[in-house]
């Protein structure tokens, strides 16, 4: 039997609706309940049946909109419960649909690929989990708790050789420790991205603890992300190009030219504090662009969380068109549907204030959408924009509070809002 959602999406625009409903169709058909793994979705290579943390992590929301929670969390505590002190506190990359190591990129815990960014995307991942679902087992669970203790500790201190308090990467190591989701020839001591994640990972984590009431935690976390953001700015910015360098070489250079990952997944994990940076980066990352499929499935997130709605827009219609090279990868069709509810509805569910947030970013010359089935804590909502007014429906599910602007409601079960944007 083939896996369903309730979620689809109509609009004035044929071409976004044809585009989510290619998504949409093309994510179920990743999804699968009848392997030994347990539930789960292809997120790596197709023709690989596996899944690997980078992807799982950017593709969860996504999943979470779909009604795929359970996948992904699943998935997640795969990861987390194979982390090892003699994988150096790495886990498996990528795990196949039995439940095992993949053996592209696995040979032995002495000899595996490992991107040094996962952990850390994958506990920043966690919490996001959290807010969207309220599942408690997200700051509960012992073996989620297990790994994100190792990630911040003691992973830190067996990657950082330089005492800085970043992972890095030794030239010669291979494929075991990569400083960056780039994977090419120039081999950094760090990227801009594994510093993203790191800072995220700290934050996610210290605002776990606060809600467990371990305070202490809370601020000692919370304290090494606010560090890590603060070097990020001082040390990594170059006035004279105006752009944030986007590695560390090996001789302990910063490396100023374009570097893909490394200059948008600092707006993707929200590093960079500044306005007039992130609005340098941005325009930096529209003339630069990407180099695959991959990356580009990143980029209506980056461009809706710094306005520029229209760039997105075009992003999420191109990642769909059936001239793209690769859209069939499986990470395509997730992004596009998590950025289509996130970005251009602006559904933000907020569990640590059992409310949902909405500001949408439609593009000009949209005159409606209309999303239903929208899964988000036990609820099922419909959000519809059209001629500046958002009509909220709580389909399914107990009571939520939705905040539009200034304004909050209460919406009750099978009940609606409509109110002007």
């Amino acid at each position: 039997m083939s896996i369903t959602s309730p979620f689809k999406l109509k609009s004035s625009s044929p071409e976004l609706e044809a585009a989510v409903q290619w998504a949409k169709d093309q994510a179920l058909a990743c999804a699968s309940d009848r392997d030994p793994v347990g539930l789960w979705y292809e997120a790596a290579l197709p023709g690989r049946a596996a899944f690997c943390m980078r992807d799982v992590a950017h593709m969860s929301t996504g999943a979470a909109v779909l009604g795929l929670g359970e996948y992904t969390k699943n998935m997640l505590l795969k990861f987390a419960e194979n982390i090892s002190e003699s994988k150096d506190w790495c886990t498996y990359w990528e795990i196949t649909k039995d439940g095992q190591p993949c053996p592209d990129d696995y040979t032995s815990d002495a000899d595996f690929w490992y991107n040094l960014p996962a952990n850390f995307d994958v506990v920043a991942c966690c919490f996001r989990q959290y807010l969207w679902s309220g599942d408690a087992d997200y700051l509960n669970d012992d073996r989620l708790l297990h790994f994100y203790e190792r990630s911040l500790n003691e992973y830190v201190e067996r990657w950082d050789r330089d005492g800085d308090g970043i992972p890095d990467h030794v030239r010669g190591e291979g494929r075991r420790g990569i400083a960056s989701y780039v994977e090419d020839a120039l081999t950094p001591k760090a990227g801009g991205d594994l510093i993203a994640a790191q800072y995220a990972a700290y934050a996610a984590y210290g605002a776990m603890a606060k809600l467990r009431g371990e305070e202490s935690n809370a601020a000692r976390y919370g304290s090494l992300a606010k560090r890590l953001q603060h070097i990020y700015d001082t040390q990594w910015w170059n006035g004279e190009i105006e752009r944030f360098s986007s590695a560390i070489l090996q001789d302990g250079s910063y490396y100023t030219k374009y570097y893909l990952s490394a200059q948008y997944m600092p707006i993707y994990f929200g590093l960079i504090d500044s306005e007039e940076k992130r609005q340098q980066a941005v325009r930096d990352i529209i003339r630069n662009g990407v180099s695959n499929v991959e990356e580009m499935s990143h980029l209506p997130e980056v461009y809706y969380a710094t306005g520029e709605k229209e760039e997105a827009y075009q992003v999420l219609l191109k990642l769909c068109d059936e001239r793209t090279k690769r859209r069939e990868y499986p990470e395509v069709s997730y992004a596009v549907i998590g950025s289509v509810v996130t970005g251009l509805l602006g559904v933000r569910p907020l569990a640590e204030r059992a409310v949902v947030e909405i500001a949408p970013q439609l593009p000009d010359g949209m005159e409606w959408v209309k999303a239903e089935g929208i899964a988000l804590f036990r609820n099922k909502l419909a959000v519809e924009v059209r001629e500046g007014r958002v009509t909220v429906t709580n389909q399914d599910g107990p009571a939520v509070q939705v905040c539009i602007g200034n304004q909050t409601f209460r919406i009750g079960e099978k009940e609606e809002i409509n109110v002007w944007q």
